[in-house]
């Protein structure tokens, strides 16, 4: 399967593709956070790209799907990795050491707004004024469950904009995956991001953190193997299917998903609390959502 070209019609991937892609995005941040108890942040990441990285990328060689790419394919790559995984999910399990998982979920719900107001300048996309209208639903509703959170005090400011700049990475990345396509093979581009990722913040991990938190506990165990096969490999391959296949506007609203399924996951696996005005805000997404995706 090659990487498609940047245009595309609209979002015709499969509502089943659409629906998994969805549960294994927003359930990574509850995951993440069970694995946080049992090793540093950066640490968990890098070990999970890396082994994400290896198996992907043997795959595609056992296949005979691996391609040699360009300098600037490869390149293209590299600075996409940095940003989808290096920085946005660096920064947003960093700052999820200090804020719940649901809430999260939530911040980095307003990518498709950052996206859409991008997509102009950047990708030469067409923002009508329905789509403007559900982008506006989905960034209220995403407002009033900010709100919620940090005027209780339930989360910490530090986590927050930590996660905050993470949005920014992913919407970035998201820009450069459609702004600059390239030749490489669906599974090969996310082997070399997710190896691009890794190897960022390695390093970093064991110059700031200490490899002694790391324990191997059951619970550790099970939650990196569901990153690393359903979050590194599924929902990345997954998310880059569908990116390649719609706008990016079209194809980030699905983020708007992620409130009501991220707090539903951090309240099933972690027992988060939920609070009204979370539910009150998931009303306004869901009609964003139906507007810049029908």
């Amino acid at each position: 399967m090659i990487a498609p070209p940047r245009a595309a019609p609209g979002l015709d991937a499969t509502p089943g593709l659409i629906a998994l892609f969805c549960i294994l995005w927003s359930s990574a941040f509850a995951v993440g956070k069970v694995a946080l108890a049992d090793c540093p942040p950066l640490l968990l990441l890098g070990l999970r790209f890396l082994v994400a990285a290896l198996v992907l990328g043997g795959l595609c060689m056992a296949l005979g799907r691996w391609r040699r790419l360009s300098r600037r394919d490869a390149g293209v790559l590299v600075l996409a990795g940095l940003l989808n995984n290096g920085l946005y999910l660096g920064l947003s399990f960093t700052g999820m050491t200090q804020v719940s998982s649901g809430f999260t979920a939530v911040i980095i719900s307003a990518n498709p707004l950052l996206t859409a107001l991008l997509a102009g300048p950047v990708l030469g996309e067409r923002l009508n004024r329905r789509k403007a209208l559900g982008l506006v639903l989905g960034f209220i509703g995403v407002v009033v469950v900010l709100r919620s959170r940090i005027g209780g005090g339930h989360e910490a400011v530090a986590g927050t904009l930590l996660v905050l700049a993470g949005l920014f990475a992913l919407t970035a990345g998201t820009l450069v995956y459609k702004r600059l396509p390239t030749a490489s093979d669906l599974w090969q581009g996310t082997a070399i991001q997710l190896l691009a990722g890794s190897l960022a913040l390695l390093p970093v991990a064991l110059l700031t953190e200490d490899v002694g938190a790391l324990h191997a506990t059951p619970t550790f165990l099970w939650s990196f193997a569901y990153m690393v096969l359903g979050v590194s490999m599924g929902g990345y391959g997954l998310w880059y299917f569908i990116l390649g296949r719609s706008s990016a506007t079209e194809a980030t609203a699905l983020h708007f998903l992620m409130p009501p399924l991220g707090l539903m996951f951090g309240w099933l696996i972690l027992g988060e609390t939920v609070p009204l005005l979370d539910l009150v805000g998931i009303v306004p997404i869901a009609a964003g959502i139906w507007l810049v995706t029908r």
